[in-house]
């Protein structure tokens, strides 16, 4: 019995071994991947910088519904710090200024696509003696759109991401170390759809979903398959135990860059969050993987 007893426990201390070595390895990965990231994670003094900061919402020039969905959605959600609108000019003049945070449109390029896609990220920044946008100190940053698309589907978005902000500067003061490790897939939790109505886009679903019969045949639980047009108009009641997808891809069956996917309630809580490159064998879209992932 001792030797049996003996046995066990060795092998015990094995499988704990392993499983050691196979989250060193994983997480390993993981900052692997974070470190193609072209911004640094704001630290605790940042943080505290931020929570006393007047936030600037930076107006694009030129792109006047991207200034009535921010505006709209800063007037009616953003509780955490004082706000005001600027000007690109001004948003120059002062970020340099830790007692100013921004939100922004960052402009940020796939390096690893040869055609150099680029996407608008909304990002939220302290002010610092950063020479360079991509090197202010960031709480959050999350992509709205691919660069130049004045066809880009976002509205019914905003106001979730504008909400999410705010809950994750709460969250890194609390879990910053976690969450620098696994970036935004941290609130990755496939349980909590169990309960939600999840509403996806009919325009941004892989060929191999593309119809709520498709898409029934993998994902378990309710789901509604929605035009554009009936997305915003669902969303804009803010309905409770419902999710909806966020989806940036191209424009156009380019073949080129990466496709993100976003899933958020209406009170701000992102429940899914994944990228992958898109190539000439797979398109854009949500995909059959992607809501495998979450049932």
């Amino acid at each position: 019995m001792k030797n049996f007893s003996r046995l066990n426990y060795m092998k015990n201390i094995s499988r704990g071994r392993h499983w050691v070595k196979y989250m060193l390895i994983l997480a390993m990965g993981i900052l692997s991947i974070n470190a193609m990231a072209q911004s640094p994670l704001a630290d605790k003094q940042q943080i505290g910088l931020f929570k006393n900061s007047t936030t600037c919402v930076v107006l694009e020039d030129g792109s006047i519904s991207y200034n009535v969905f921010i505006k709209d959605a800063v007037e009616k959600h953003w509780k955490i710090t004082d706000y005001e609108f600027i000007s690109k000019k001004e948003f120059e003049e002062r970020r340099f200024k830790p007692k100013y945070s921004f939100l922004v449109l960052i402009q940020r390029e796939d390096e690893d696509d040869p055609k150099g896609v680029k996407y608008d990220f909304m990002s939220l920044v302290l002010g610092s003696g950063a020479a360079e946008i991509v090197d202010m100190p960031e709480f959050c940053s999350l992509p709205l759109s691919y660069a130049g698309d004045d066809n880009a589907v976002y509205s019914y978005a905003v106001p979730s991401i504008v909400r999410f902000m705010q809950r994750h500067v709460r969250a890194l003061d609390n879990r910053r170390a976690l969450i620098k490790l696994l970036g935004l897939k941290y609130y990755n939790h496939s349980e909590n759809f169990r309960d939600k109505a999840l509403l996806l886009n009919e325009e941004k679903l892989a060929e191999e979903i593309s119809t709520l019969y498709k898409v029934r045949e993998v994902y378990p639980n309710y789901v509604e398959v929605l035009s554009t047009e009936k997305m915003e108009e669902r969303l804009s009641l803010e309905p409770e135990n419902t999710v909806f997808l966020h989806h940036v891809g191209p424009d156009n069956k380019s073949g080129a860059g990466k496709c993100f996917e976003m899933i958020f309630d209406v009170e701000g809580n992102l429940y899914y969050y994944n990228y992958r490159q898109i190539t000439n064998a797979v398109e854009d879209g949500f995909t059959k993987k992607d809501l495998k992932k979450i049932r």
